[in-house]
């Protein structure tokens, strides 16, 4: 059995793609997936099985929009082993995500792209956003005093965005916790 954790993209976002978590704990647990835990509702998931992470992706993707009454279009699923993401966590850069009162912190995933090609999407403003990309994530941070004039919402008008699903730095150690890390 391996640990995985699941990220969907583009559920229960702005009031689209509503997706009820006890619904898709019992969903997941009738692909025959273990130990199923949700995190918040913006599409965390922590579980357990023996496919590789290429059939789990597969499988969720498949049975989401079967499911529930979704918009495919900004649906996406990435699929961490507990590893990968205890990796992100201890690969930050110095001192990311330790002062949460100064700064907002965010790990942004990376669906099928590669860091180099993602940074082409940020444009961060000095003094408020900072930048680093990372293995399969970009690590970004930004001024919580001067948010209103961060660069990062520029992300969401580029070609990469689909590519990409954004949890905050809390949600994302949150979630290493709960994988076991």
């Amino acid at each position: 059995m391996v640990t995985y954790v699941v990220l969907l993209r583009g559920i229960n976002v702005g009031g689209r793609n509503p997706v009820p978590m006890a619904s898709l704990r019992a969903m997941l647990g009738e692909l025959g997936y273990e130990d199923v835990v949700t995190y918040i509702a913006s599409g965390n998931v922590v579980l357990s099985s023996t496919h590789k992470p290429g059939r789990v992706k597969r499988d969720i993707e498949a049975a989401l929009p079967k499911a529930f009454k979704l918009h495919t279009e900004n649906l996406a699923v990435h699929v961490l082993t507990a590893a990968q993401l205890q990796a992100v966590v201890t690969s930050r850069p110095k001192g990311f995500g330790d002062d949460p009162g100064t700064y907002h912190s965010d790990a942004i995933f990376l669906i099928g792209i590669s860091a180099e090609d993602a940074m082409e999407a940020f444009d961060p403003r000095e003094g408020i956003d900072t930048v680093w990309p990372g293995t399969g994530v970009i690590y970004s941070q930004r001024l919580s005093a001067a948010r209103t004039r961060s660069r990062l919402n520029k992300v969401m008008s580029s070609q990469h965005y689909k590519s990409m699903t954004i949890r905050s730095w809390a949600t994302t150690t949150k979630l290493a916790e709960l994988a076991g890390g």
